[in-house]
């Protein structure tokens, strides 16, 4: 039994008191409980317009919390296995970059795989610490960048001693998992930190027989994503960090950054959605796990697609799966993922979480039905019957591997020209370019753009994908170094 009550949302409940009070509101936010913007009470409801409030004595202040939110905080880092756990209200993205200024500086190496979401390099951007990338292997059938070997963390780490953190994602987006006990076990014997990307692995800590969760291997840091397998309102997420860890510090570094005016809609969520997962999670989860299994059976009898799952799982590079991911081959119908995506969306009104070339990801969580799955299952096959074709031709490759010429921070903020995309081959990329989602960038600041890139982002563009991060929105022109790279 642990020293919390679980059942306790100590946020919800003083909102609820609040509520009951009445207050009248001379202070921010201006809409005054909705009087002053009726449209915006039409939109939400007077129960969410009337807890949207600004920080108080009864109801703490995030900066620096000394009740109700430090209590909110304490339950959970009790929930998550974690020695602290920060709520935080910008995103993953702001946990994520708080977990790189946490552990690094300026001049700083930290050893992180490619394939990781926009905001770690956007941290590095800002704080300029240099990447040691490990470029993850690829499974060319499925067009995946896979984990991290733990041989490619060792020497990564013998060649980069003087390094100061290792960050793993836990999963990808397409749910594989790295070997995290070991890599974390590798780069504590070298007195560095480990920090883990967990946008997609807020289940690990409630479900059972799930992958292993960075907080059970001993991890530093790891950025969880409520809002997305875990219930909360989009934009809520939790920091967690382990004993190593000064949480004092940790707070000053979010504070740099986060909104001094914390929505209460957002903490609120957590501190529901923990409460939540606390108390039946192992229940729900195993519930989503049965609907992935039994979504994946039906497609692959469709023929065609391939929904993969734990049959991947080598031991390494796959060193573990994540069963509630519903990620399926798109390419044995003919089709580049963002096709069927499209076609999903506008003709049979399904919303998928993601389609890139070679596959779609149906995002499946505690609040799906089985008959929801059923009409997937049947949009699919009809889409195979009506618009599948020969795949002859088709690009399968997810992840090319960067040439990385100068450090993020330097390429972002040096001199720079805008040229025809065509006629950057060989030249030094100072943005980013990506497909969004999965938000994995195709081209980072401080990259050689190579032929293979250039004709990548042609394909995507013409499939559909939906590109994002350069200065040109219509991605026809790119930013780059002044100076011809070597």
């Amino acid at each position: 039994m642990g020293r919390f009550n679980q059942a306790k949302a100590p946020i919800y409940e003083a909102l609820e008191e609040f509520r009951q009070n009445r207050i009248v509101p001379f202070d921010v936010p201006g809409h005054k409980r909705g009087r002053g913007n009726p449209e915006l009470v039409e939109l939400l409801g007077q129960q969410c317009v009337g807890i949207d409030v600004n920080s108080m004595k009864p109801l703490d202040n995030l900066c620096h919390p000394v009740s109700v939110i430090r209590e909110a905080e304490e339950i959970a880092a009790e929930a998550f296995g974690a020695a602290y756990a920060f709520l935080m209200v910008g995103g993953t993205t702001s946990s994520v970059q708080s977990m790189v200024f946490s552990t690094c500086k300026k001049g700083d190496k930290i050893i992180l795989p490619r394939n990781v979401h926009r905001s770690v390099i956007n941290a590095l951007v800002v704080n300029g610490a240099t990447p040691i990338y490990v470029n993850p292997e690829t499974d060319n059938r499925l067009g995946i960048a896979l984990g991290m070997r733990v041989s490619q963390v060792e020497k990564a780490i013998r060649e980069n001693p003087d390094a100061v953190a290792v960050l793993v994602n836990n999963p990808t987006y397409y749910g594989i998992c790295s070997d995290l006990r070991s890599i974390v076990r590798l780069a504590h014997g070298y007195g560095m930190k480990v920090l883990v990307d967990e946008a997609h692995g807020t289940h690990f800590y409630f479900g059972k027989d799930m992958p292993i969760s960075a907080m059970a291997a001993g991890a530093d840091m790891a950025a969880v994503s409520m809002h997305k397998s875990g219930g909360s309102l989009t934009q809520s997420s939790f920091l967690l960090t382990g004993p190593s860890m000064n949480p004092g510090y940790v707070r000053q570094i979010i504070n740099l950054t986060q909104t001094t005016s914390a929505s209460y809609l957002l903490l609120a969520s957590l501190d529901i959605s923990r409460r939540n997962l606390a108390l039946r999670g192992k229940e729900e989860f195993a519930r989503v796990i049965a609907l992935a299994e039994y979504a994946r059976e039906e497609i692959n009898r469709i023929g065609g697609y391939y929904a993969y799952t734990a049959d991947l799982i080598n031991g390494d590079s796959i060193f573990d799966f994540d069963r509630t991911k519903l990620t399926v081959n798109t390419l044995g119908v003919g089709l580049a993922g963002i096709e069927v995506y499209d076609l999903l969306r506008d003709e049979y009104d399904i919303q998928a979480e993601l389609g890139d070339i070679a596959n779609i990801l149906a995002y499946l969580s505690i609040g799906d039905r089985e008959r929801d799955i059923e009409r997937l299952v049947s949009a699919m096959a009809e889409i195979k019957r009506q618009y599948g074709k020969d795949g002859a031709g088709m690009f399968t490759q997810e992840y090319i591997d960067p040439k990385v010429a100068v450090s993020p921070q330097d390429a972002f903020y040096a001199q720079k020209e805008s040229l025809p995309l065509l006629e950057t081959r060989g030249r030094v990329c100072s943005e980013f370019v990506m497909c969004y989602p999965p938000g994995i960038p195709i081209l980072a600041p401080g990259e050689e753009i190579t032929e293979d890139i250039l004709n990548y982002i042609l394909y995507a563009k013409e499939k559909g994908c939906s590109m994002t991060g350069p200065e040109d929105a219509a991605i026809e022109r790119l930013n780059v170094l002044k100076e011809v790279w070597a």
